[in-house]
């Protein structure tokens, strides 16, 4: 399946399966770089199963919420507690329309029904207006300003806004910066050599990276503000929020992974919160982060979850009721099935094509439209294989 579409123009993949405590699948499809610029290379990088990946929003669970759960599961963070307690500045100004921030939880935060925004583009002068910011600590000034934009648990908006926000709230319980944070008290007591943020400041090189965007974050030319990337993406943040206002460090994205880093901390929340000799959080503190929304059962505590039919893009019509995952916009889903024992990562980068039509639509990309590219398709194949 994944070959077909390869063959048909989409860019590449690894996927990696696992099952019952064991790795069942690991492959490597297409390939990591097919451009320079808009230029096709005659000899396009090879796809290889150890290549890293952007992992876009799902740093929001593995980074974040991993973050989150060990700090839950040692008393150090209360979900029902007020954001104010930790965050004392994210309070309502008088010109604000929708007041309450003093009223929104951190479990309200989790759950996308906080009343913030789903975005802000604080790097674009044109559109942040007062909150024009390319310097993180400026951002996280700005953050916790952002007015509310609808009353809190009113309905479930996805917020990278709110992720964000979740960062610095990780940052000021742990004294430490996320990815200092989560590279040391999360990947390294795993032995996770290759899950990081800004990797290129680290020792890893652009090779080593499945390729993104073909042109910077222009959506091939059709968008500008200042500073922006212009060439090919490997090995940077895709992310506009995280790459220009954040340092490419932040709560909502910046992590890279390759699959076999990825297949531990899968098991790591099938196992309940440990993996081998390291425990990062307890079980009861994984049951609540992957428990439904008394308002809407696909929301879990940051986690997606199989809690209706319109989930089916993403888990297949196989998954079961516990399933819970997430994806990432530059084309990475993560699928965690306790009913099966299965752990599903298929990480691709098909934002690594043309923009179908930039003047009318910027953000679809022609990667979007391959099945490979909208996951359940080869979901629903895992499912079928194993039953």
């Amino acid at each position: 399946m994944i070959e077909h579409d390869i063959a048909a123009g989409f860019p590449g993949a690894v996927l990696i399966v696992v099952k019952d405590g064991r790795i069942i699948k690991k492959k490597a499809y297409g390939y990591s770089k097919k451009y320079d610029g808009d230029t096709l290379l005659r000899h396009p990088m090879k796809m290889k199963t150890d290549t890293m990946f952007d992992l876009a929003s799902n740093t929001k669970m593995y980074a974040a919420n991993f973050a989150l759960q060990r700090l839950v599961s040692q008393g150090k963070l209360d979900i029902y507690q007020k954001v104010t307690a930790y965050l004392p500045e994210f309070k309502d100004h008088q010109e604000d329309k929708i007041k309450g921030k003093s009223l929104v939880r951190v479990i309200d935060v989790l759950q996308h029904r906080s009343g913030l925004p789903s975005s802000f583009y604080f790097y674009r002068p044109d559109s942040a207006g007062d909150y024009y910011s390319q310097d993180r600590k400026k951002t996280i000034q700005y953050l916790t300003q952002i007015p509310l934009e609808y009353e809190t648990g009113t309905k479930h908006v996805y917020s990278d806004i709110g992720y964000m926000l979740l960062g610095c709230i990780i940052e000021n319980i742990t004294g430490k910066p996320i990815d200092v944070y989560t590279e040391q008290e999360l990947y390294k007591p795993l032995g996770l050599t290759h899950t990081v943020y800004n990797p290129l400041q680290k020792g890893f090189k652009p090779k080593n990276f499945a390729a993104t965007e073909r042109l910077g974050n222009t959506r091939d030319g059709a968008i500008h503000f200042p500073n922006i990337r212009s060439e090919t993406l490997q090995g940077e943040v895709h992310d506009e929020k995280a790459f220009y206002s954040m340092g490419g460090v932040s709560g909502h994205a910046g992590l890279f992974s390759r699959v076999d880093d990825m297949a531990v901390l899968l098991q790591v929340m099938l196992n309940g919160g440990s993996y081998k000799k390291v425990s990062l959080f307890n079980r009861q503190t994984a049951d609540l982060f992957t428990s439904p929304s008394e308002t809407d059962p696909t929301f879990g505590l940051g986690w997606r979850r199989n809690g209706s039919k319109d989930m089916e893009w993403m888990f297949g019509p196989y998954a079961s009721e516990k399933a819970y995952g997430h994806t990432g916009w530059t084309g990475t889903v993560t699928i965690i099935d306790p009913e099966y024992n299965l752990g599903i990562a298929l990480l691709t980068n098909k934002k690594h094509s043309p923009v179908v039509n930039p003047d009318i639509n910027p953000n679809v990309f022609e990667g979007d439209r391959f099945p490979t590219g909208s996951y359940g398709s080869v979901i629903t194949a895992i499912y079928e294989a194993i039953e």
